[in-house]
Order: structure tokens, then sequence, then C-alpha cells
């Protein structure tokens, strides 16, 4: 009787064992989902730099704005918004990336306005990135 209990624990200790392995393996992470398959999707090096309540910076009305994307970016799905405005955009091949160019719209003085950038990477996942400016008057 003991040596059935014991080989009956062994069994039931390596089917466990086992299961937990199965579930633990992950062929595909993140494929399919936009933390995945657009994490090489990297819009950074905004200027003017965003808005900080600390520092009290502000942007100029009409100024120009710049951010760097990376190269896993399709540049031509790229979408830069102000205001709801699409605003036309220079892109220049630069390092690892493209530099983007543009200006604030006329429409956006002596308030605060979000520069939205919206994207799809090479696998036409999409992307959505921006920062806060306050304009001045």
């Amino acid at each position: 009787m003991r040596l059935r209990n014991l080989l009956q624990l062994v069994l039931a200790v390596s089917i466990w064992s086992v299961g937990n392995q199965v579930l633990a393996y992950d062929a595909s992470p993140n494929i399919g989902t936009a933390e995945g398959s657009c994490a090489d999707v990297i819009f950074s090096a905004f200027t003017p730099p965003p808005y900080s309540y600390e520092k009290g910076n502000e942007a100029a009305p009409n100024s120009e704005f710049s951010f760097l994307a990376s190269k896993a970016t399709r540049i031509d799905s790229l979408k830069v918004t102000v205001k709801d405005e699409k605003v036309p955009i220079k892109i220049t091949p630069q390092g690892n990336g493209y530099l983007i160019k543009g200006k604030l719209p006329a429409s956006a003085t002596g308030s605060y306005v979000r520069v939205d950038i919206f994207a799809e990477g090479l696998t036409l996942c999409q992307r959505a990135d921006g920062w806060l400016l306050k304009v001045s008057k």
C-alpha cells in the first residue's frame, strides 16, 4: 500500500509540473497587440518641449515644432493634427529614423494645444502619441 501511494504521488507531481510548463510557454508573445507589434514605432525629441506647470514654458504662435520617428514608422501613414486640424509636415531621413517638422496653425494662439501624432508601423499596426503645448498670445 505504501509503494502504491508513493507512485501515485510521483505521478501526480510529474503531471502537475508538465502542465505548469505548458501553460507558462507563450510561443508568440505580443503578436497582434499594439504594444508588441508596434513596440519599434517610437516618437521622441519633442520640440518645443512639452508644457510643464513648474517651468511655465510657452510656445510662440505659428512657431515650428519637430520630433523624431523611428525607422519602423511608415512615413506615408504619418499624420499630425493640432486642434483637430491637419498640419502639413516635412519629413527628413535622419540617422536611425526620421525628423518631422511642422508649424503650429494660426488657430492655436493663447490656449493649450496638443500636437497629436498618428502613424502605422511596418506591420500596419497603429500608433498614436503627442505632447501638450501652451501657446502664448
